[in-house]
Parts: C-alpha cells; structure tokens; sequence
C-alpha cells in the first residue's frame, strides 16, 4: 500500500511543520528557548512514525520512544523548576513538555488514523497554544457562577438527555421523553446563547440571538424574546425586531 502511506507520511511532515512553526514563533517572541520547534518537531513526528512502523501491533518500540522522550522530558521540566521569575515563582509551565510529547504521537496518528483526525488533534493544540492570552483573559473575566451555569447545561444536555427513553410511553401522544426534553433544551439553550451573546458580544443587540434561534425554532425564540420584553419594557422594539427576523429566518 505505497500510496496511502505517502500521502500519511506527506501529512505527517505538513502538519509536524506546521505545528513547529506555530511553536517556535510563539516561544520566540518571549526570547527564552524552549526545547521544540520547527526543526524538532518534524524530527519527533518522523520517530514516531517509524518507530510505529517498526511494531504496528504491538507498539513495544513507539512506547520505548516514548518512555525516553517522557523521561527527557522530566529532566527539562525539573531543571526549569529551579528557575524563578521576578516574583520569586518557578518559571516552569506543562505546555512545552505537552507540544513535544504530541509532535512525537503525532506521527503514529497520521500513519494509522482518518487525516481529519491527525489535522483536528493539531489545529487544536495551534489555537490553544497561540490563543493564550485570550484565554487567559476569558478566565478572568468570567466568574464562578457562569462555570456553575455551563456545568449545569452540561448535565441536562450530555447525563440526563442520553438517559431518557425515545418511546412513547403512553398510547395517548406520540411525543417521547427524549423528544420533550430536547424540545427543552432547545429553549434552555436559546435563552443561555442569548445571554451569553448579551453579557460578552452584543449587549443592546437582540438580533444574534434572534438569527441563531430562528436557524432551529422560531417559536421558542418568540417565546423567549416575549418574555424578555414583557420583563423589560425597554427591550420591546427590539424584541419585536428579532421575532420578525426569527420567523424569516423560518421561511
């Protein structure tokens, strides 16, 4: 099977490349070296690969590989602990060791799973590497009850919705447990995108949260916006607006 294994191995070097040059540019701002880049991180998908190849059933030579990198690693990342910053804390973090240990598995997944998968796993780690700062910032800017609120959407959404029979359980409607909770969910859902869009996109605009509802349900956007304006008087002219563009959108 050469050809397959071409184009893995010519997935294998694009996205090692890639991944090292995101990398070694966002390191190389901060002028410190950091152990990874674009020349190393290539170079630890290559060994991955092939030391994948070497048992691709039995995988003892990969995670040989990977036992000496991790220990490797180890070394670098208690040698850092020494350093302190200006603050008198250890200049240390888990990314570097992380970005070197998924360069080398990243040569394995090209050459044995689906290329989306190989390119999802990267592009991730790039936007999560780079988009620090972001992040950073998003942390400290919400505060503990939003976590609390997501994880409970979490829990009607991904325990309880998987948990619910899609049988009817009464010969009087056809409408299932699992039907009922998910309509539910999709006025829940609404209501917390529209709040999420209102507290940290668009605070005075009810038009996004109009489009994204009306995509699913125009009638549970008119509810929830009725609501809204009947709570806030203030908020009826717009309110009107996104319930017009709602049941366009429904069209």
């Amino acid at each position: 099977m050469p050809g397959p294994l071409v184009t893995n191995f010519a997935l294998l070097l694009g996205l090692s490349f890639f991944f090292g040059l995101a990398f070694e540019d966002f390191y190389g701002r901060g002028g410190e070296p950091r152990p990874g880049g674009i020349r190393t991180f290539p170079l630890l998908a290559l060994t991955g690969g092939a030391l994948y190849q070497l048992d691709p059933a039995g995988l003892l030579p990969l995670i040989a590989g990977l036992v000496v990198l991790g220990a490797w690693l180890i070394v670098y990342y208690h040698d850092r602990l020494r350093t302190v910053g200006a603050d008198g804390t250890p200049h240390v973090e888990l990314m570097v060791p992380v970005c070197n240990l998924l360069a080398y598995l990243l040569g394995p997944i090209s050459l044995r799973e689906p290329a989306w998968l190989a390119v999802g796993i990267t592009v991730a780690a790039v936007l999560l590497l780079t988009a620090r700062e972001r992040l950073h910032a998003l942390a400290r800017r919400l505060e503990l009850r939003e976590i609390i609120i997501a994880g409970e959407f979490l829990i009607l959404t991904g325990l309880v919705l998987p948990l619910l029979p899609d049988q009817p359980v009464t010969s009087l409607t056809q409408i299932t447990p699992y039907k009922a909770w998910l309509a539910l969910l999709a006025v829940c859902t609404i209501s917390y995108a529209s709040y999420l869009l209102r507290r940290y996109v668009a605070p005075e605009s009810d038009l996004w949260i109009a489009v994204l509802g009306g995509l699913y349900s125009s009638t549970a956007t008119t509810v929830v916006l009725a609501r809204r304006a009947a709570a806030e008087r203030a908020a009826l002219p717009r309110a009107q607006a996104g319930i017009i563009l709602a049941t366009a959108l429904m069209f």
